[in-house]
């Protein structure tokens, strides 16, 4: 998939709220208008490499320092929806529904009956709620915190987070059935690239995956790291020669986690 044929699929505006996010050079994020500046606006939402910051410090208004919610790029969009390799029934668990257009793309693919998505955040929520319903991608939102999955849907055969995580709820786990597919952005505890995982569930309740790229996402509320993480993180993978993210892997069980580097033999973390 290509970020192209995303925005065929749903445009990309009608999920973007009228004020957004942007970077200031004294490095306060601010507010920007679609009406006060309707050219960087449009600008920012065409970009296919660009997130789209909608919510900063949890719902400041003024001005702010760490983006909370935002709407990702096509581009990474088009990376995670590959990774996931959903068809037309499945069923799929998105976890951060932020503008809800990953939901609506999710719709087009497996079908809107068959999407559900949780978002923490009851304004972020409503809003994509109210996206969806406008653009006639009748998913199921609940407002919920992902670490519980949401049972009364399950089993899915695909689960998609938005957020990056650190640990992995083994709820998700047992809520997938078995050969199905879990895709989570990975927090900088073990690489500084942000990587991407892909996990199989099995039959006996594990699951197994690698990291298959580098990716950006802002971490799971509740999962949210101190700065010096990410410090010591850059240091411990220079020390160990800087490995490419792609020779990670994970195995998670009922009891545990563990990140490997190569084979599961060789456990990091």
């Amino acid at each position: 998939m290509k970020p192209a044929d995303i925005r065929r699929a749903v445009p990309r505006e009608a999920f973007v709220p009228d004020t957004i996010w942007v970077r200031r050079a004294d490095g306060w994020a601010v507010p920007l208008s679609r009406r006060d500046a309707p050219r960087e606006w449009e600008r920012i939402v065409a970009a296919d490499d660009e997130p789209v910051i909608t919510q900063v410090d949890d719902g400041a208004t003024g001005k702010g320092t760490w983006p909370t919610s935002s709407g990702s790029s096509p581009e990474v969009m088009a990376i995670m929806l590959d990774a996931l390799q959903v068809r037309p029934g499945l069923r799929v668990l998105e976890i951060g529904t932020g503008t809800g257009y990953n939901a609506a793309v999710l719709a087009t693919i497996a079908g809107p009956r068959n999407v559900t998505t949780l978002e923490i955040d009851a304004t972020i929520a409503e809003q994509a709620r109210t996206a969806l319903d406008r653009a006639g991608h009748p998913v199921h939102l609940v407002v919920a915190d992902a670490t519980h999955g949401y049972p009364p849907h399950a089993p899915y055969d695909r689960i998609i987070v938005t957020a990056a995580a650190h640990h992995i709820p083994y709820a998700w786990i047992r809520q997938t059935e078995p050969g199905g597919l879990i895709v989570v952005p990975w927090a900088p505890t073990f690489h500084p690239d942000w990587p991407l995982c892909r996990l199989t569930v099995h039959p006996d309740g594990t699951a197994t995956g690698r990291f298959i790229g580098p990716s950006s996402f802002m971490p799971l509320r509740g999962q949210r790291l101190p700065q010096s993480v990410i410090h010591d993180t850059e240091q411990r993978w220079a020390d160990a020669g800087e490995p490419d993210c792609t020779r990670y892997g994970i195995t998670v069980t009922a009891q545990e986690q563990q990140i490997w580097l190569d084979t599961p033999d060789t456990v990091i973390a």
